[in-house]
């Protein structure tokens, strides 16, 4: 069973189907666009005081615009649909911890600024 799984997958890697695809723009576009959810994610690891909303707003309208744009082209381009979902994603969770930072944190800093004050009078 699993020889014969094995030997159907490497045919179809042979087939000249499959060469055309990995030399086309259907591929090859979405390989290249990537980049952008990977330093996404990556940036979640950073502060969240170097999170710019209006970029994440972009990148997150972008994002959206393309994923319809993936399932609306024929023939449809799944590769191309996930990773702007992954983008998609990831600018939500970067918009969170924005949203976060300016109305919770933000808000502490200040309440513990004014209280260090009220007590030094």
């Amino acid at each position: 069973m699993a020889g014969a799984l094995i030997k159907k997958g490497f045919t179809h890697l042979k087939s000249k189907e499959f060469r055309d695809y990995l030399m086309s723009t259907h591929f090859w576009g979405p390989v290249a666009n990537w980049g952008i959810p990977l330093a996404a994610i990556a940036d979640t690891r950073k502060p969240p005081e170097i999170i710019s909303g209006k970029m994440t707003l972009a990148l997150c309208l972008y994002s959206a615009i393309f994923m319809r744009f993936a399932i609306k082209v024929q023939p449809r381009n799944l590769l191309l649909f996930s990773c702007h979902f992954t983008n998609e994603t990831a600018q939500i969770i970067q918009g969170c911890r924005l949203l976060n930072y300016e109305y919770q944190e933000r808000k502490k800093v200040a309440e513990e600024a004014s209280a260090v004050v009220e007590d030094a009078t």
